[in-house]
């Protein structure tokens, strides 16, 4: 569920407000999303469609998805799926990464690859 927290997380941050309209206090630098799946996929076009300042904060909000082909908890469909959601509804900041027999778990690779994508949308090389 982590990767969906963090994704959903990405759209309430755009939004300034929860699903329910609660108030969102956050603001967010970078998302990353390890084996996971979109939440409330299904309206986020729409939704960005209607609102000029969300649509502005869904371009500039960096966003790392990886996923493995032998995922056999999330399957990776839903991970490719959720990355071309977010990307044609406006987040141009996204990277989508597959990992060939990587199932349900991280690895080495992948783990380096979210450290340097993490330094380098950050700006924490050097400090």
């Amino acid at each position: 569920m982590g990767a969906a927290t963090a994704l959903y997380s990405a759209t309430c941050h755009v939004f300034r407000q929860y699903g329910n309209g609660i108030p969102y206090p956050l603001n967010l630098s970078a998302i990353v999303g390890l084996s996971g799946w979109l939440p409330c996929s299904r309206t986020l076009r729409n939704r960005l469609e209607g609102s000029h300042d969300a649509a502005s904060r869904a371009a500039s909000l960096p966003i790392l998805i990886c996923h493995g082909l032998g995922d056999e908890v999330v399957e990776y469909t839903h991970g490719e799926k959720s990355a071309q959601t977010l990307s044609s509804a406006g987040f141009q900041k996204l990277l989508f990464r597959t990992y060939n027999g990587l199932g349900h778990y991280t690895i080495p690779e992948e783990t380096e690859e979210v450290c340097n994508w993490l330094t380098a949308m950050l700006e924490l090389e050097g400090s």
